[in-house]
């Protein structure tokens, strides 16, 4: 017969390693090759020191001259605070008591909810991968005025969101609106934008340019892709004007997209930092295009299996992925192992009385689990990582 102590030895010895294994090594083809590491760590934050330049102590002279005067590295010290990741299931009392006597359907009950969980976490792992940390889906652009759960965000912004997803909408500045928050995503119409919002309309302070987050998740994700090439004027605590070496290379207004482009990239990150680009990522739109542009050469679209069960399109062997968070038109051209997952320890359950990792919900007659880790995404050198926009995709 399954009981609770049955249930919570299952989540913390069967499916805790095949969930953190899923959750490391499957949400995105970029993140798979980023080291994860406890180095660095202290306390809630990260410190690292960042080497950039050259040890000036090298030279030349004749036998009678001085030796070079020592000079050491170069470094700057970056800060980040480590970010809270969670994941929660949730199982009602009915179901469990309804399985209570089956052990194959606690199974399939449990194994329903743990893929539910590593598909929701896959989802908003990679999507925070391209964000600044802020957590900022999309900015609402429309509000139906006969029926106010409708809605309408751009249709770039669009691709940040899932049905099933609980946000928050906050003005333009970012304050909490009032009857506003922990709102579900009821529908969603890729084509328009259009989202309906479950749980009544929305108050009429939600308006056009009021933006949409993930609940309690603003400004609290991880430093992602969106933060290395934004405009903010500040990385990991350090001032960006101080620093050129903290700026990426960025072209934008590209147009067509052709083998020489890529190529001229590549060789001025590598000639200006010593960075050797070791992945590309795109939007879908754009690597249709690259697609097309082998073609019209009449060239063979050679096809990389990479670690994950990911496959990529290849350029000069280097895998080009394609990701549906990728701005339309951008293309990335990273080095990974510039990057790195600083982490106070590996995905646990969260644990309560007497190490219990289900717990009722107060007031409800159903039980939660969740999954924990604190961590976040630094880049050593972000000059050795560039960004083309303004692709013309396909």
């Amino acid at each position: 017969m399954v009981t609770m102590n049955s249930a919570n030895d299952a989540l913390k010895s069967l499916y805790l390693g095949v969930v953190a294994e899923q959750l490391n090594t499957s949400v995105n083809p970029f993140m798979t090759k980023i080291e994860q590491t406890t180095s660095d760590v202290w306390g809630k934050e990260i410190r690292k020191l960042a080497w950039y330049g050259v040890n000036g102590g090298v030279g030349a002279g004749s036998e009678t001259d001085n030796l070079p005067i020592a000079g050491g590295n170069n470094y700057v010290q970056f800060v980040s605070t480590l970010k809270n990741l969670y994941g929660t299931i949730e199982i009602s009392d009915k179901a469990m008591r309804a399985s209570a006597n089956s052990a194959g359907a606690f199974v399939n009950l449990l194994n329903a909810e743990m893929e539910g969980l590593i598909k929701a976490s896959k989802f908003n792992f990679s999507r925070m991968l391209y964000g600044d940390g802020s957590g900022v889906l999309g900015k609402v652009s429309f509000i139906d005025e006969d029926e106010s759960s409708l809605l309408t965000v751009s249709l770039d912004e669009i691709k940040n969101f899932a049905v099933g997803m609980i946000v928050d909408f906050r003005t333009a500045s970012g304050d909490i609106i009032p009857n506003a928050a922990a709102r579900r995503i009821k529908q969603i119409n890729y084509s328009t934008g259009m989202i309906e919002i479950d749980g009544g309309d929305l108050p009429q302070t939600v308006a056009s340019g009021c933006i949409i987050t993930v609940q309690g998740s603003y400004n609290n994700e991880i430093t992602g892709l969106g933060a290395i090439f934004g405009k903010g004027s500040s990385l990991y605590g350090v001032v960006k004007n101080y620093y050129s070496w903290l700026k990426p290379y960025i072209v934008d207004n590209v147009g067509s997209i052709e083998d020489v482009k890529i190529q001229t990239s590549i060789d001025e990150i590598e000639e200006s930092t010593g960075s050797d680009s070791d992945i590309i990522l795109c939007s879908s739109g754009v690597k249709r295009a690259y697609q097309k542009y082998l073609e019209s050469y009449k060239r063979n679209v050679d096809v990389l299996n990479l670690q994950g069960g990911f496959k990529a399109i290849s350029y000069n062997g280097i895998p080009i992925v394609s990701d549906r968070f990728v701005k339309k038109g951008t293309m990335y051209i990273l080095n990974s192992n510039d990057f790195k997952l600083h982490q106070l320890c590996d995905w646990k359950w969260l644990e309560g009385e007497e190490g219990k990792v289900l717990r009722q919900i107060s007031g409800k007659a159903a039980y939660t689990a969740t999954l924990v880790k604190y961590a976040d995404l630094m880049c050593d050198r972000p000059s050795g990582q560039g960004m083309l926009t303004g692709i013309t995709e396909a």
